[in-house]
This record gives structure tokens, sequence and C-alpha cells, in this order.
């Protein structure tokens, strides 16, 4: 998982171009990575001119975050904490800027985002920045008989016997996954856009409508959810969109398989809304609620369906 997360290219030199190419916003500049990992954002922010750089790590990763930083000649440069984010103590009283890579699959899952927030309440200097401070999720709609008819249609008839109760399960479980933009039968739609520096947690609970029009006559198998990340405070926009027409990143997309197939015409819509929030057990966790109907010439559906990331 740690190789795959350095060898999405996308991400990490995304982060990489928005240090070393605004090194005005880094230089003689007090960072905070929350999250740090093997430290690399820290790296860059202390190559490209960065006055401190606190790197906070919870896991084991941490110990390999200090031999990685001594064994390039950084030491003085960045400090790596090991800890929670809640839970250690800075040696500064404020940071000029908060970096990290927090995003989960879907955006939210197992995310890192009130550690952020928490940070960005404690440390983060007034007029300080967040990178990357927007973030937004997206939903499409596609056609995906073969998948479908493979994972989840499969438990009908398991070698003559019928085994459906597995598939209530496997429909309520988002599968994450690369989509092929040919299967794209709608427009995408942006449900929600949410600016780190301002948002407060529990606006990473919501309720938002969509509506999702075909742009051809085709049948849909699933709604899929993607995000894009952008670092508005560079010289010039940066970002990287996780979505199926965008290079493939490890978050892929998140699908979510519809109970129907909906046998839609080209310039029908479906219409709905989709509840996110972090479950109550587990934090960690992301229920979703979609409510979606379709009033069409072939297909009339009115449908509410649960799913649950975990």
């Amino acid at each position: 998982m740690l190789q795959e997360m350095l060898k999405d290219t996308v991400r990490t030199k995304t982060y990489q171009n928005v240090i070393y190419q605004n090194k005005f916003l880094f230089k003689n500049k007090v960072v905070l990575d929350v999250g740090a990992g093997t430290g690399i954002l820290s790296l860059f922010c202390a190559k490209a001119g960065a006055e401190h750089v606190y790197a906070v790590e919870c896991s084991h990763m941490a110990d390999m975050a200090k031999e990685i930083v001594e064994a390039n000649g950084y030491s003085n440069v960045v400090t790596v904490l090991k800890g929670k984010i809640e839970e250690i103590e800075l040696p500064v009283a404020k940071v000029d800027i908060i970096i990290s890579e927090w995003m989960g699959y879907f955006l939210l899952f197992e995310n890192m985002l009130n550690s952020v927030l928490y940070a960005r309440d404690k440390w983060l200097v007034d007029g300080g920045v967040v990178l990357p401070d927007k973030a937004s999720l997206h939903l499409t709609a596609i056609e995906d008989a073969d998948y479908k008819e493979d994972k989840i249609e499969f438990w009908n008839n398991v070698y003559g016997f019928d085994m459906s109760c597995i598939k209530k399960q496997a429909i309520m479980e988002p599968l994450v996954d690369t989509v092929d933009q040919n299967q794209i039968a709608t427009n995408c739609q942006l449900l929600k856009t949410m600016d780190i520096s301002k948002m407060a947690p529990g606006d990473a609970s919501f309720t938002v409508p969509f509506k999702l029009v075909a742009e051809r006559d085709d049948y849909i198998h699933a709604l899929v959810a993607y995000f894009d990340v952008s670092f508005t405070k560079c010289h010039k926009l940066m970002g990287f969109s996780t979505g199926p027409r965008s290079r493939a990143t490890h978050w892929k997309q998140t699908v979510l398989y519809l109970e129907d197939v909906l046998t839609i015409c080209e310039g029908e819509a479906i219409v709905g809304s989709m509840a996110v929030a972090p479950n109550k057990k587990n934090p960690r966790d992301v229920d979703i609620m979609l409510k979606y109907s379709l009033n069409g010439r072939r297909c009339n559906v009115s449908r509410v369906q649960y799913y649950k990331m975990r």
C-alpha cells in the first residue's frame, strides 16, 4: 500500500509540483505535515526552503520517516513527531502552513480530515495556508452489466442454490475500482465542495440533490463517485482529479450498484439525493443513503438504498 501511494505519480507529483513551483509560499516558513507517512511531503517542503517542518505520524512509519530524514541530510530542518495530532505537543505556538494527504476512498473513507481541521484550529497562524484547501465530490452513472452479473447476480443461483441474501450484502458495499470512461452514460455532477481552510468537522456530513442526464440510450447499473482536490493558494491553480476520465490514481473510483437496472433514454434524468455521514459506531466508516428515481419512457423506478463503506 505504501509503495502504491508513493508510486501514485498523479498524487505525489502534484504535491511535489505544488511545493517546488511555489517556493515563495514555503521560504522561511514553519510547516506542519499531518499524517506524514514516509515524510515525503516534509522533505519536499524542506527542499523548497521551509525554515522548519514538523512531520506528525502516529504509526510505526514515524520511525522510518526519522531514518529517511536523517539519510537525506534534513534532520536540522525536519522534526518527526510520533503520535496522534490530537495528543502531541509541538515545540512552536503556531505554524504558517499545514500540508496533508488526508483523502480516503470516496474522499471520506478512513480519511484524516478531522485531524487536519484539529491541527488547523490549534496551530495555524491567522492567514496561514492549508494545502490542499479544496476538495469536491462528484457523481456520474455507468453501464456495467458484465461486472454486476459476475459479482452480484452470481448469488441468485450458486450451483443450483439460492444465495441471494449475500447479494443484498454485496450491493450494500461500495466497490472501489477503476471505471472505464466509455461506461459513463450521463453527465457528471458536482455534489459537494469542501473548503478545508474554513469548514467545520461536521461539514463532512451532508445531504445533497443530484440530477444525472443521459447522454445516450443505455442501461444504468451503478452510480460512480470520485473526488477532485485543488491547491488554490498557488501562483497558478493546481490539483488533480480521481475521475474516470483522468489519469488513474490509487483512489480509483467508488461504484454504488443499484438494485434495479435502469433503462434510460437520451435526455432523461435520474434525479435524487445522496446523504453521506461517518458511521456512528466507527467514524472512520462511511454511511451513504441514496434516493433515486427515473420516470422515463421505458423505465419507472423510485427507490432508496443504503451503503456502508467499511
